[in-house]
């Protein structure tokens, strides 16, 4: 039986590659449709509205858990949107069990006294999550469209008058701006997420809004037509994922989305690992999930096939977390197994289907980061560090998205950090767990070195700086995690 091992994991190792030569080709897909595909300029822009017509009334909604840091600075943004003071209300759902409750009370009383619309909707329980204070709100919620913001972003003044205006198409049932962040230049590991998560918006969600394609409401920055999300069967909890999975089941009801470009709304990035840990597993688990609950309906559907190919493309992205982590655990048993054919002769193989794969992901990131203006070579090579370093956890999250549904709703903790602001001295209080993953990370990284002493003792010295990129990726989560782990036991 034991014999029988090295084959099998050479098998998984070559397959693995293969899905992550895929992942790439999508990747550079998707910027062959950038550069080449009509551009967003020839969509016509709407009219705004005007004084002299009837301005349709908007329902603002801030979902809330624990966020002391930044709920007065969203409520504050919240109340300050211009548009008709009465055709909009705002509704802070505040499922907060600490003293986050206190703060919104006093910026609530303080905004109802200057004549806005505003009110704290409560519950004694969390069912449903962000899901279900969502559902209770609308319920509640006389608006037309439903305007909503997460606790870590900022709308700007005139968000509904650039993203309303949209409506006027009977057919679209969500517009969905782009994430800006407003504390890039807080660390290197802010600046790798900007890196990391821009081109979801700039290139994917541009691309398929473009060619006709599904893409997603992101949970935030976003409006929705009230009856969109009725006629889709309403925010629903079986996913991590609420957001991901309403906006699949509008558009299979047949609303149409918009994305906007060219309407940024600033937002807060994770500034620990822990933070970006969790907020990337939530994100890989519920969106497993949502393939698992969707892509059966719409494959079956009469949709074209290129809006199906694209749908099972989006949905299990996160997949290639895993696939990752394969190619890892199975590389050291591949290179041995191989070895009489002459390590050289395995690289000849390897490097290529490696280094192919690897580029196409790294050009992906490249070109966003040249067309945002933010070329840096550090972040760029610190990225594909820190995914290594992410993998095992996040992968945690993809199997435990295949085997279950729902599951708890695990906030991303926000500290009101902007620019190089220090993080508060009480942020210790929303530490999450690490030990963890310290364990497995200091597992990984003695594991992942097993490859590099091979390498060595053949005297195949090229093979080392390509062996090496996995112990230095959770060399690089391990020491992040020690030193947040440290400052935050001299907090305590």
């Amino acid at each position: 039986m034991m014999s029988l091992l090295p084959p099998i994991f050479t098998v998984l190792h070559f397959c693995a590659l293969l899905g992550l030569c895929l992942y790439g080709a999508h990747r550079l897909w998707l910027l062959k449709c950038l550069f080449f595909d009509a551009p967003d300029a020839a969509t016509p822009v709407p009219p705004p509205f005007t004084p002299g017509e009837v301005f349709p009334f908007v329902t603002v909604q801030l979902p809330l858990y624990n966020e002391r840091f930044v709920v007065r600075r969203l409520i504050d943004a919240a109340a300050s949107l211009q548009w008709p003071t009465d055709r909009i209300e705002i509704q802070v759902l505040d499922d907060s069990s600490d003293d986050t409750a206190l703060m919104v009370d006093e910026r609530v009383k303080y905004w109802r006294e200057r004549g806005v619309e505003i009110v704290v909707l409560r519950r004694d329980h969390r069912a449903g999550y962000k899901a279900g204070a969502l559902a209770e709100g609308m319920r509640r919620a006389r608006g037309e469209f439903l305007a909503l913001f997460d606790a870590d972003f900022i709308p700007p003044a005139d968000f509904l008058h650039r993203t309303i205006p949209w409506f006027r198409d009977g057919a679209v049932g969500m517009v969905q701006a782009r994430w800006g962040f407003c504390n890039t230049e807080h660390s290197w590991f802010t600046g790798v997420q900007a890196l990391l998560l821009g081109p979801h918006f700039t290139i994917e969600h541009r691309v398929r809004y473009l060619k006709g394609l599904f893409f997603n409401f992101n949970g935030t920055a976003g409006v929705w037509r009230k009856r969109a999300i009725e006629e889709a069967g309403g925010w629903q909890s079986d996913t991590v994922t609420e957001d991901l999975d309403l906006s699949y089941r509008a558009q299979l009801a047949g609303w149409r989305f918009v994305y906007r470009e060219e309407c940024p709304v600033p937002s807060e990035l994770p500034v620990t690992v822990g933070a970006l840990r969790s907020q990337q597993q939530r994100w890989a688990k519920g969106s497993i999930q949502t393939a698992r609950k969707i892509l059966p309906r719409l494959l079956a559907s009469k949709l074209p096939l290129a809006v199906k190919l694209e749908a099972v493309a989006h949905l299990t992205a996160n997949c290639y977390w895993l696939l990752g982590v394969v190619v890892m655990l199975t590389l050291y048993p591949a290179v041995t197994f191989r070895v009489g054919i002459g390590l050289h002769q395995i690289l000849r193989i390897d490097l290529p289907l490696f280094l192919g794969t690897s580029g196409a992901i790294t050009g992906y990131f490249l070109f966003y980061a040249a067309r945002s203006g933010r070329l840096k070579l550090g972040e760029l090579c610190l990225l594909p560090a820190l995914a290594i370093g992410l993998a095992p956890s996040i992968s945690l999250s993809v199997l435990k998205g295949m085997v279950s549904f729902g599951g708890s709703f695990e906030r991303t903790p926000k500290f009101g950090v902007r620019g190089r602001e220090r993080v508060p001295g009480l942020a210790f209080l929303y530490r999450q767990r690490s030990l963890p993953y310290l364990a497995l990370n200091v597992f990984l990284f003695c594991y992942s070195l097993l490859p590099v002493a091979f390498a060595w003792e053949r005297g195949v010295v090229g093979a080392i700086p390509l062996f090496l990129l996995f112990p230095i990726g959770f060399a690089l989560v391990l020491m992040k995690d020690l030193d947040e782990l440290f400052i935050s036991r001299r907090a305590n």
